[in-house]
């Protein structure tokens, strides 16, 4: 991957709206070369999709999100991923990161109520032969996504009284 093509991510990753014509501009280049970067980047998988980052309270989506550390014991030959490819299959894993630390896979999860996200830990998840432990924490909040601040706090437009 060369400069151009990081400079592109980087715009991309800002604002995937932006227009070819502003993203020329914005990294002194034609036009042309920025939508072969583009074409390029898609075709070898570096970019996947284009997506918004939502915030889905004012969406008025209910639904029950959570994150759960794994515990996993490895698999001989396979290591994490053949456990990593079987919890991808679930359609509640909204994400799945092998991770460093106390516990060896984070998974972002959402279910449309607490009953079916319970379902899903209890009788799909911890039966895995390979799992041997989980911990669920939920979302109650989100203040921040992708960069991006989502729950922004009014300002406190009261006046000061003073004595």
């Amino acid at each position: 991957m060369n400069g151009t093509h990081k400079r592109v991510l980087d715009l991309l990753n800002e604002d995937c709206r932006i227009p070819l014509e502003k993203m020329a501009v914005m990294l002194g280049m034609e036009m042309a070369e920025v939508a072969s970067a583009i074409d390029e980047l898609e075709k070898e998988g570096v970019i996947l999709c284009y997506r918004p980052v939502v915030n889905w309270d004012k969406a008025e989506r209910n639904v029950v999100e959570a994150m759960i550390e794994v515990k996993v014991m490895p698999q001989r030959e396979f290591g994490f991923d053949a456990i990593a490819k079987r919890i991808n299959s679930f359609e509640e894993v909204r994400s799945l990161y092998l991770m460093s630390g106390t516990y060896d896979l984070l998974i972002q999860v959402s279910a449309p109520t607490l009953k079916e996200l319970a379902y899903f830990v209890s009788e799909r998840l911890s039966p895995l032969e390979t799992v041997t432990g989980t911990s669920t924490s939920f979302v109650l909040k989100r203040y921040k996504q992708d960069g991006i601040v989502i729950d922004v706090p009014e300002e406190d437009k009261r006046l000061s009284v003073s004595p």
